[in-house]
């Protein structure tokens, strides 16, 4: 990829700090938006600085690519009324402001990327869901279409703009392995839920290479769905990791005891979603990770 100055928001996150390797790898500039930038002072090189949301619009001028990772954490709590506030808030106010600094900038970035998530697409059970599939009407589904709709407002001014809706990302250190990891390792692991719905995954590689194929193909103006072109069932990913992890995958995480632990949080975890990524795979984009038993292998 040609050198490119690149605004991330989120960039310290779990997503967040792998696309930010891969593109320091690149030779890209970074400007990294968080609350602290004081905490990651000993992070700052000539390649990379963090910044305050204040701060954008200073920099907005100088800047080639836009990558919007932002968003209050949707796990490990039960979504009271204030949490879920906390959800939407942080996706809907930090894209306003980044569309706001985009329109008040002389000199317009190329590109757009936000991220969204594939709890925008109504459960289907088995049925194949692609990116013109219906979007769901609960809670998460709004979240999405919200978060979206503003992301698209800077198509107005000029700027491609590209949707990216995230699959249950796979890698080591968050995620649903940080959350099933432990209980495999001391030979409790199982599926979560009822173990029939489909859980569709991406592995990080695919996930940061999908990104940065966005920004290099203009031709991709659109929404695209980041999962792997061969989802699976919970019961099949659980099965798959014990197997990886060399321990039995027989115990289960009931559907009753999710609703009563974690409440409406319990519903990205038990909703059957068969997504596919047609977009990119229509552009030519070619997955490291199709098998998740080869996923899970490379990670764990």
């Amino acid at each position: 990829m040609e050198e490119k100055r690149i605004l991330i928001t989120g960039g310290t996150g779990f997503v967040g700090r792998y696309l930010r390797e891969e593109l320091l790898k690149q030779g890209n500039y970074l400007t990294i938006v968080t609350r602290s930038p004081k905490a990651y002072k000993s992070e700052h090189t000539k390649n990379q600085k963090f910044i305050t949301l204040d701060e954008v619009p200073d920099v907005m001028e100088s800047t080639d690519v836009v990558i919007n990772l932002a968003g209050e954490n949707l796990f490990g709590q039960r979504w009271t009324e204030s949490v879920k506030k906390k959800i939407y808030d942080s996706r809907i106010s930090i894209t306003r402001e980044l569309v706001d600094a985009i329109r008040a900038s002389s000199k317009k970035p190329d590109v757009f990327i936000s991220a969204s998530g594939i709890n925008y697409y109504k459960p289907a059970g088995d049925d194949v869901i692609t990116e013109g599939s219906k979007a769901a009407d609960d809670f998460l589904a709004k979240v999405c279409k919200d978060w979206e709709k503003e992301a698209v407002n800077a198509r107005e001014l000029g700027v491609r703009v590209v949707i990216s809706r995230f699959g249950i990302v796979l890698e080591e250190d968050g995620g649903v392995i940080e959350k099933m990891k432990l209980p495999f390792s001391l030979f409790v692991g199982g599926a979560i839920g009822p173990g029939t719905q489909y859980l569709s995954w991406i592995h990080m590689k695919d996930l940061c290479n999908a990104i940065v194929f966005a920004i290099e193909n203009e031709e991709i103006d659109e929404v695209f769905n980041a999962t792997a072109p061969e989802p699976v069932t919970m019961n099949e990913f659980a099965s798959a990791m014990g197997r990886v992890m060399n321990r039995p995958s027989f115990f289960r995480v009931p559907e009753f005891a999710l609703n009563i632990a974690l409440g409406e949080a319990a519903v990205p975890v038990v909703s059957s979603l068969n997504v596919q990524p047609k977009v990119l795979q229509k552009a030519g984009f070619n997955f490291q990770f199709e098998d998740v038993e080869t996923a899970l292998g490379d990670i764990l």
